[in-house]
């Protein structure tokens, strides 16, 4: 149960034609600072030395672990559906040399 269900409230999402066409990432970079979680959005293309960020999204602490949570709970639904997803099958050669420094994370 969400936080506006436990109080009883309602709120109404609007969703634009474009967002719901939605935008592929395959990276995601991590960083924070002691106010905000940054995620950018990346999308590597094989024989393209330049990734783009496709999106950021810039968040509080407590949604990012509000994100974090909700993220477990839906990948566990998915895996009982679905069955492991296999982490350490990559591919060959699969390897990010990204090292930007500071706090960062990658998923």
């Amino acid at each position: 149960m969400n936080p506006m269900e436990e109080q009883g409230q309602q709120m109404e999402i609007e969703l634009s034609e474009e967002m719901a066409e939605g935008t592929y990432t395959n990276l995601a970079i991590i960083t924070h600072s002691n106010a905000e979680f940054v995620v950018d959005f990346v999308r590597l293309m094989p024989g393209v030395p330049k990734a783009r960020v496709k999106s950021r999204v810039v968040m509080s602490p407590l949604h990012a672990k509000r994100l974090l949570l909700a993220l477990g709970d839906n990948l566990a639904k998915y895996e009982e559906s679905f069955g492991e997803i296999d982490i350490q099958d990559q591919g060959p050669g699969f390897h990010l040399p990204l090292n930007f420094g500071g706090q960062t994370g990658q998923a």
